[in-house]
């Protein structure tokens, strides 16, 4: 990978233990920052949260972290302050941190009454490695094993943002060549991939259009809104919304776009039709 594309950049890997795995009503039991500020000095962020309800079994089970561990820890609204300033601006990395770990983010930001910060780019080492096609398995253990990094304590926060990193260095090594691109283009191509131009119903190229979100998924064409991926790409929201509801409404949720800004834009776009 060449230097120069993280060069002066705050890059944090980011890991989360949860009551569960639901991002919409599940919550925060311990969360982790990995990595460097831009001026390079090293972060090695650990925090235990009481979610403020029992921890199920089953998650326990999984990270280890018992109601006992979280009683008489402070609550999220407590860390949301320091944990806002590290993730401004900060190219976050995770495995599967788009769709699991940023969007329960958001939703504890949610909660208590704040818009969550946002980082520069998301690198998702999942998503990664399946546009690198590689063989599976693609969990976060298996990976770590076959690239030679040693994962302590799996399924603590700090270790796994930490094998994450390591991993993402190694793979930005291993296929250099898929990483020289701009940070923007980087995250575009993990995420959507690269194929020809894509022509919205207006005739233009859907990269003419402003994006709405940062990466593009949805972008805006005069009054309307245009989808940039998936099946219905190139189609104005309000025909997706009349034509098929469904997948409108998966649209809608953070497993669709992970924006919650923009998916509120699009709530009252549609509300008006």
């Amino acid at each position: 990978m060449g230097e120069d594309l993280f060069e002066n950049e705050k890059v944090l890997a980011f890991d989360l233990e949860t009551t569960g795995i639901s991002t919409r009503n599940d919550q925060i039991v311990q969360m982790a920052l990995v990595g460097s500020l831009s001026d390079g000095t090293t972060v090695n962020y650990e925090k235990i949260v009481n979610p403020q309800r029992p921890i199920p079994y089953e998650a326990s089970r999984i990270h280890g972290i018992h109601d006992r561990d979280v009683r008489g820890q402070p609550s999220f609204a407590a860390y949301a302050d320091e944990l806002a300033e590290f993730i401004e601006g900060a190219i976050l990395v995770g495995h599967n941190v788009r769709k699991f770990d940023y969007a329960m983010l958001e939703r504890e930001y949610l909660r208590i009454g704040r818009l969550c910060p946002k980082p520069k780019a998301i690198i998702d080492t999942l998503e990664l490695v399946r546009r690198l096609k590689l063989p599976r398995p693609h969990n976060l253990g298996a990976l770590s094993r076959k690239h030679g990094i040693r994962l302590e304590a799996a399924h603590t926060a700090a270790a796994d943002a930490a094998a994450t990193l390591l991993l993402f260095w190694r793979l930005s090594v291993e296929h250099a060549p898929a990483f020289r691109r701009s940070l923007p283009e980087l995250e575009r191509w993990i995420v959507h991939g690269v194929g020809p131009k894509d022509v919205s119903e207006l005739g233009r190229s859907l990269d003419d259009l402003e994006p709405v979100d940062t990466l593009g998924k949805i972008r805006r064409d005069g009054e309307h809104f245009v989808v940039a991926f998936g099946r219905h790409k190139g189609e104005h929201v309000g025909n997706v919304h009349l034509n098929d509801p469904a997948y409108m409404n998966w649209l809608l949720s953070p497993n669709g776009i992970e924006c919650e800004a923009t998916r509120q834009t699009l709530r009252e776009h549609l509300s008006i039709r």
